[in-house]
C-alpha cells in the first residue's frame, strides 16, 4: 500500500472506529450512540490491509496509522482542556494528543505485526490469533502507565453483544469483535478482489455466513432494546430509593474563580440542596465531583452549618463533591456524605488519579506547568473503600474518569456481602466543553451498569446527569450544559454476575492469561505441523 489513497483509507477506517463508539452526526444514526456495525466494518478494513501488507514491517506501519487515527479521533477533546482551560498553545496541545495517541498506538502496532505472521494460517487459528493479540493491545493500554482505557471497543458492541457483558466485561467484547472482523475482512477481500482470494487462505462462504447475517443486525438500531428485554438477571432487587441528581452547569473557566463560578456553585447547590432535603422522603441527594471548589476551611461556617441542619432536620442523606485535605496532609479528590441521625459522616477519596490533571507523572513537572489548571497533585484513596450504607441500600461512589476502569470497580464486589447495591458517579467533565467526551462516557457507565447489574447514578457538572437501570438502560436523564435537578427512583440490586464473581477476585488477569495461552497453544500447534 504505497499509495496516498490507500494511507488515506486506512486513516478514515481509523476514524470510522472512533465514530462508532459514539456517532458524532446528526444523520444516518442517534448523535452520540454506539454503531456496533460500523465498529466490525473498521476493524474489517485494518484486518484486510494487514493481510495484504508485503512485510511484518508493513504491517506494523499500518496497525500504527490505524491505531492513531482511531485514538486521535476518540479523545481529541483533551485538546478542549489543554488549550482552552489549561492555556496551553494550540500547536503544542495539538502535539500532545497526537504524541498521546501515537504511543498508545504502538501497542497495536504491534499486535498487527504479529498477527500478519500467522496470516497464512487456517481460518480458526487467524481468528483466535488476531482476537487474542487485538485483547492483549487493548489490555496493555488500558493498565499500563496507569492505564488510558477511554475508546476500548468493547464500548461499541454494548448494545450489539449486550448478553454477553455480564459474562465477559468490555474487554471479553472487544476480543469478541476482533474474532467477528477476520472472516468479515476476508468475505469482503473475497469479494473485491477474486485474484487475492485465489490464494487460498480465505474461508469459502459458509464459514462467513453467520457474520454476514449478524452486521446488518449490528446496524439496527433497537438491537439494544430487545438485548435487553431478554437478557437474564443474575441479580434481584433490594428495594427502590428516591434520588435527586443535581447539574449546575458552572463554566469551566469560572469554576475555580471566588467572583463568579465559586459564589454562583455555593449558592445554587445550597439552595438546591436544601430544597431536596426538606421533602418528606428517606432518599437521597447528590451533587457532582467538586461541587463545592473549595476546602472545608475556606467555606463560611454559617454556610455548613445551614447546609447541616437542613440534612439534620430532613429524612434523606446528602452526597457531595469537593476537594478535602491540607498542606501537610495532601489533598484529596473526594465524595463527603451526611445521614440525618446524627451518624458519622461517610468519606470516598479518588483513588484512579487523572496523570497531568490530578497528579503529575515523574520528569513531567516542566509539562503541567505550562498550563494553568489548579488542584492538579491529589493524594490516592484505596482500592476498595466502604460502601455507604443509606436506607437499605449499599452505595458506592466513584469519581469521574474512575469508572472507565471496570475491573476496580469488580474489586468492591470480591465480598458480596459489602458489594454496592447501587453505584453512583460523580463527575465534571467539563473540562472537555460540548464535546463527544460526554457521550462517550455515558457508553461507559452504561457499560459498568451492564457487566455488573447494579443501576448506575451520575451527577454531573456539564452532563451528562442520568439514572441508568442495571440492565444499561438509561430511564432518565437532563440535557447536556443546562442547570437542573433531575428526580429520580432507582432500583438497587444484589448478587454477583459472571464477570462481577472472577473480575472481584482476579481483576484482568484471566482475560490476560488466556490470551498468552491462546497464543502459546497455536504456536506449539503450528510448530509441530511444520516439523517433517
Amino acid at each position: 500500500m504505497r499509495s496516498l489513497p490507500g494511507w488515506c483509507g486506512l486513516l478514515l477506517a481509523g476514524l470510522a472506529q472512533a465514530g462508532s463508539l459514539a456517532w458524532p452526526f446528526d444523520w444516518g444514526w442517534p448523535h452520540g450512540e454506539p454503531l456496533a456495525g460500523l465498529q466490525l466494518l473498521s476493524l474489517a478494513a485494518l484486518v484486510g490491509s494487514l493481510w495484504r501488507a508485503p512485510d511484518a514491517r508493513a504491517a506494523l506501519a499500518r496497525g500504527w496509522v490505524w491505531a492513531t487515527a482511531w485514538l486521535a479521533g476518540t479523545f481529541w477533546w483533551l485538546y478542549v482542556s489543554m488549550h482552552t482551560y489549561g492555556g496551553l498553545s494550540a500547536p503544542l496541545a495539538v502535539l500532545g494528543v497526537l504524541a498521546l495517541a501515537a504511543l498508545l498506538a504502538l501497542f497495536y502496532a504491534l499486535a498487527a505485526m504479529l498477527a500478519w505472521r500467522w496470516r497464512d494460517a487456517a481460518l480458526g487459528v487467524r481468528l483466535a490469533v488476531f482476537a487474542a493479540l487485538w485483547t492483549l493491545a487493548e489490555l496493555a493500554r488500558g493498565t499500563l502507565l496507569t492505564g488510558f482505557p477511554w475508546g476500548a471497543g468493547g464500548y461499541a458492541l454494548i448494545d450489539g453483544l449486550a448478553p454477553l457483558a455480564p459474562w465477559i466485561g468490555v474487554y471479553g467484547l472487544g476480543a469478541v469483535g476482533a474474532a467477528l472482523a477476520v472472516p468479515l475482512a476476508e468475505t469482503l477481500l473475497a469479494i473485491s478482489s477474486p485474484r487475492v482470494a485465489a490464494t487460498g487462505i480465505f474461508p469459502d462462504w459458509r464459514a462467513v455466513a453467520g457474520v454476514l447475517v449478524l452486521l446488518p443486525a449490528l446496524f439496527w438500531p433497537g438491537i439494544g432494546r430487545y438485548w435487553a428485554g431478554v437478557t437474564p438477571d443474575w441479580t434481584v432487587a433490594t428495594g427502590r430509593l428516591p434520588v435527586t441528581l443535581l447539574q449546575g452547569n458552572i463554566p469551566q473557566d469560572e469554576k475555580f474563580q471566588p467572583g463568579s463560578g465559586v459564589a454562583v456553585a455555593l449558592a445554587w447547590y445550597g439552595e438546591q440542596a436544601r430544597a431536596a432535603l426538606a421533602r418528606d422522603r428517606a432518599g437521597l441527594v447528590i451533587a457532582p465531583e467538586t461541587a463545592i471548589p473549595l476546602l472545608p476551611r475556606d467555606i463560611d461556617p454559617a454556610y455548613w452549618n445551614g447546609l447541616m441542619h437542613a440534612v439534620a432536620r430532613g429524612r434523606s442523606a446528602l452526597m457531595l463533591g469537593q476537594p478535602l485535605g491540607s498542606l501537610e496532609q495532601g489533598y484529596t479528590n473526594s465524595v463527603t456524605s451526611w445521614m440525618p441521625g446524627g451518624a458519622a459522616m461517610h468519606r470516598y477519596d479518588k483513588q484512579h488519579l487523572v496523570p497531568f490533571g490530578e497528579f503529575i507523572p515523574p520528569l513531567f513537572r516542566w509539562f503541567t506547568d505550562l498550563m494553568q489548571i489548579p488542584l492538579g497533585d491529589f493524594s490516592r484513596g484505596a482500592l476498595v473503600q466502604p460502601p455507604l450504607r443509606w436506607a437499605g441500600q449499599r452505595i458506592g461512589p466513584d469519581i469521574c474518569y474512575e469508572d472507565l476502569f471496570g475491573e476496580e470497580l469488580a474489586r468492591g464486589f470480591a465480598d458480596p456481602a459489602q458489594a454496592p447495591t447501587v453505584l453512583v458517579n460523580l463527575s465534571n467533565i467539563g473540562w472537555f466543553g460540548d464535546t463527544l467526551a460526554i457521550a462517550q462516557h455515558r457508553q461507559i457507565a452504561r457499560m459498568r451498569a451492564l457487566e455488573l447489574q447494579r443501576p448506575m447514578l451520575r451527577a454531573t457538572n456539564t452532563g451528562a446527569t442520568m439514572a441508568i437501570d442495571h440492565r444499561g438502560r438509561i430511564s432518565a436523564e437532563l440535557p447536556r450544559l443546562t442547570r437542573g435537578t433531575l428526580d429520580v427512583e432507582v432500583e438497587g440490586r444484589d448478587g454477583l454476575t459472571p464477570y462481577a464473581r472472577w473480575a472481584g477476585r482476579f481483576g484482568l488477569w484471566p482475560l490476560a492469561l488466556l490470551g498468552v495461552a491462546v497464543l502459546l497453544a497455536l504456536w506449539r500447534r503450528t510448530s509441530a505441523a511444520r516439523r517433517p
